[in-house]
């Protein structure tokens, strides 16, 4: 695993009810993925191949268009080692939440 990135999915919409529908949408096609995963109250964090992650954070965009959302920011993190390993969610903060 030589990438992670935490992606912040802000859908434009018309209500709270709406715009939690849409994020909705969106994390669950990034459970359907595979890779681990954290969902977090602002953000949600992803492991995995940096090829592959930058193609998922693409679709996000893309899924929140197609739930409705006539348009979407993201602001996005991303932690890179190209020769190794990056610090895992777990490592970072299982600690936190036992």
């Amino acid at each position: 695993m030589n990438a992670s990135v935490a992606i912040q999915t802000l859908p434009k919409a018309a209500n709270d009810e709406e715009l939690i529908s849409i994020v909705d949408e969106v994390i669950a096609y990034i459970k359907s993925t595979g890779l681990n995963y954290y969902v977090g109250p602002f953000e949600t964090a992803i492991e995995g191949d940096y090829d592959q992650l930058m193609d998922i954070v693409k679709e996000c965009q893309h899924i929140a268009i197609r739930a409705g959302a006539p348009s979407v920011a993201a602001y996005i993190k991303v932690s890179y080692r190209p020769e190794g390993d990056v610090l895992t969610i777990e490592k970072k903060v299982t600690k936190h939440h036992q």
